[in-house]
């Protein structure tokens, strides 16, 4: 499963920036990323998942799936996420 991260007003290309969930139980034991502000985790469908945006990407929108749940709610989340990948190190 992804996560679409790109803005709407993107919508008329031909590509999606997504960022993958990862399945808690597919992480290493004793991995301390789910729940982190970079690796926050969602219950979806019951399983918990986790974003992980050091593998964000595009892809071709022919390429993504139906949409399965919404992470609406959960932007915030998403958004620090992002932002703490993408903040500029000043150290």
């Amino acid at each position: 499963m992804v996560v679409v991260v790109q803005s709407a007003l993107y919508d008329g290309y031909r590509r999606r920036v997504v960022v993958p969930l990862v399945r808690r139980t597919a992480l290493p034991a004793g991995a301390r990323l789910a729940g982190t502000r970079l690796n926050p985790a969602f219950d979806i469908g019951g399983q918990t998942l986790v974003l992980h945006p050091l593998d964000m990407v595009s892809v071709a929108n022919d390429q993504l799936g139906p949409v399965v749940s919404s992470l609406a709610d959960q932007g915030q989340a998403i958004a620090d996420a992002l932002d703490e990948l993408l903040t500029r190190s000043w150290g």
